[in-house]
């Protein structure tokens, strides 16, 4: 099986544990896409917090502790962009890979390695 066809049924799993999860709570009526999107947005801001004040460095050395608490952020940034993706009927994985197609285009190995030059500055 490729890595690929093992993510996209990893995340169908996830995505039906975590849809029938809601449906038990009668949550789906909170679920639009503006909610959805407003809650990625705080997570992803929970996420941040962990790493404001840290030197590059030491973002890099987390104790276990921190690396527990910065996996339940990613883990919630998963849960509503999974939620939002699926609630559009995106496939986040057909997505992602259809993204990379493009900025393989726009950051060429050639012009872009070593560069974090955005890729209209190359």
């Amino acid at each position: 099986m490729s890595t690929e066809s093992r993510t996209s049924t990893g995340l169908d799993d996830l995505a039906g544990r975590l849809e029938a999860f809601v449906r038990e709570r009668d949550w789906e009526q909170f679920h639009s896409p503006k909610n959805l999107s407003m809650a990625l947005a705080g997570e992803a801001g929970e996420l941040i917090e962990h790493f404001q004040w840290l030197t590059e460095e030491r973002s890099r050395e987390l104790s276990d502790a921190e690396r527990e608490a910065v996996q339940a952020e990613i883990a919630d940034v998963q849960i509503y962009l999974l939620l939002l993706a699926r609630g559009l009927g995106i496939d986040v994985v057909q997505a992602a890979n259809e993204k990379l197609t493009v900025n393989e285009q726009k950051y060429p190995v050639d012009k872009a390695r070593g560069s974090a030059r955005k890729y209209t500055d190359l």
